[in-house]
Order: structure tokens, then sequence, then C-alpha cells
């Protein structure tokens, strides 16, 4: 990315910042329309753990206020070394606040030089909002920031995004709305054989699971 759109990624930083100090920590605080909506999301992004009853780590790409890890938590997930990451500071802060006696293995963290090799790599809805920058621009943030994933995911990664099958009278100017043709085959063409494309549970969106082989 150019300094120009690296100004532009942190004007979309402030729009999130001032998200989480207006609303607090919950859906509206990470810019989601409903409780249900955030619900159904982490419902399809975990979809790619294999075994939930087995220990399993994690990173969260885009954690927001932690709201992952309290979904896994409450359903009894055995996440072992978790390691949140976002560009928002206040983001953090709400996560450390609400997560003071989680796991000993649970951290949170503004610095991406922290996320290290973990079996899973989890990015929530991290690519709709694109403000000002221009389509092609941003589709190549989305490919380098998979690229970025799929190094940090041993066993597999799960992301989600809008899609451009929404009704066109409702799409906005500043969200990106993904091919998920495109997507499912570059993620077949450039980490791994096994992709799952889930398109079919009521929200103008999808997600990619993409799983190692024994070949990627």
């Amino acid at each position: 990315m150019s300094e120009l759109d690296e100004q532009k990624l942190r004007n979309i930083k402030g729009y999130f910042d001032e998200k989480i100090i207006t609303h607090g920590a919950n859906y509206k605080g990470v810019d989601y329309n409903n409780a249900l909506r955030q619900f159904t999301y982490f419902e399809q992004l975990t979809k790619i753990i294999r075994d939930p009853a087995s220990t399993f780590s994690l990173n969260d790409f885009g954690c927001g206020y932690g709201a992952l890890l309290a979904y896994l938590q409450e359903r009894h997930y055995s996440v072992g070394a978790y390691v949140g990451y976002d560009f928002s500071q206040p983001m953090i802060d709400s996560a450390q606040e609400l997560f003071q006696a989680a796991l000993p293995k649970v951290e949170f963290t503004t610095d991406k030089t922290r996320l290290v090799p973990q079996d899973y790599t989890i990015a929530g809805a991290i690519f709709n909002l694109k403000l000002e920058i221009d389509n092609e621009a941003w589709l190549q943030h989305i490919l380098g920031t998979l690229t970025s994933m799929w190094s940090l995911s041993t066993k597999g990664m799960a992301f989600n995004i809008l899609t451009k099958y929404s009704d066109a009278d409702r799409m906005r100017p500043d969200l990106y709305y993904a091919d998920p043709c495109f997507l499912f085959d570059y993620c077949k063409r450039n980490f791994s054989s096994e992709v799952a494309l889930l398109h079919d549970y009521g929200i103008y969106e999808f997600t990619i699971l993409v799983r190692r082989s024994a070949n990627s």
C-alpha cells in the first residue's frame, strides 16, 4: 500500500475508534447491525475449527473488544493460546478490561509483530469498510492480508466479507462488496486445495474457510 493508502487506513481506524468509544463493548461498538448478525458471523467463521473439544490455538485478526473469544468460551470451546489483534487501541483497551481474568494464554495487542503461527486465524468483517479507498486498491489490501493470515495459520483460516450479490439499491459506496467466486478461486490457487465457500445463511455476505492440506 502507498503512503496515501496508509493514511486512508488510518481514517478507517479512526472510524472504529469512534464507534467503540461511543457505543462501548457491544455489537454497535464494532459496527454490526444487531447482536443476531454478530452471532451468525461467529457461527459461520468457527466452522473452521474441526474439533471444538480438542484444545486449539487462535489468532483473532481484527478482534475488536474480544466478542469472538466470549462466544468460544460460552460454548465451551477448548481455547488454548489466543492472540487478539486490532489496529484500534480503544478496542484493545475494552478487550483487556473485559478479559482481565481470562485464560493465562490470552493476549490482546495492536502490535502485529506479536502475532505468531497458531492453529487457526479468523478475521470477522475486517474487509467490509473501505471508506474512500478505491475498489482495486482495497482488493489488493485484502489479498495481502489473506497472505499474512495464511502464514500465521498451521491448520486453517476463515474470513467473511460482503457479497457482490447484495441488493443494488442497498449497496453503499463506503463498503466493499466482493466476488465470492474470485476469492474462492484465489484461495484455491494460492493457499490450499481444501476451501469451502459458505453463502447460504441469510446475510448479504459470505464466509470462506481454508484448511491446510498435505501439500499446502
